[in-house]
């Protein structure tokens, strides 16, 4: 297998990981969708998010097993109690929402908010030091 196969392969696993993502976010915000299923999904996004692991990640191998086994797990078993015509409908959505085009003008601006808070945060904390 030559690198640029390697490339290929893993940026459209990427983007199916990414169109599947989305499909279970709107899937855990769907009317149909039972409770369970969107506790279990909002379980797996906290777990992920978190800084507090069930093992800790600087343990060498088993630090990143947890996360490589426990996150799917969750998220196979919510998929199997969302209803497959829900699944399909949000899958349908997740696949329109991922063409619309990205607007990079609102992404730039979002980073400049972001950097002047930062700059005002240092700024108040300084003033606040001395």
């Amino acid at each position: 297998m030559t690198p640029s196969d390697l490339r290929q392969r893993l940026a459209a696993r990427a983007r199916a990981l990414k169109a599947e993502s989305l499909a279970m976010y709107f899937a855990a915000r769907h009317p149909q969708t039972p409770w369970a299923a969107r506790l279990l999904v909002a379980a797996a996004v906290a777990y992920a998010l978190s800084p507090i692991d069930l093992i800790p990640d600087f343990i060498p191998v088993l630090g990143m097993l947890d996360d490589l086994v426990l996150l799917p797990l969750l998220l196979d078993l919510a998929l199997r109690l969302i209803p497959a015509a829900v699944m399909t409908e949000c899958r349908e959505r997740a696949a329109v929402e991922s063409t619309r085009p990205v607007s990079r003008s609102a992404g730039f601006m979002i980073i400049m908010i972001w950097l002047a808070s930062a700059v005002l945060l240092g700024i108040w904390a300084y003033d606040s030091l001395t």
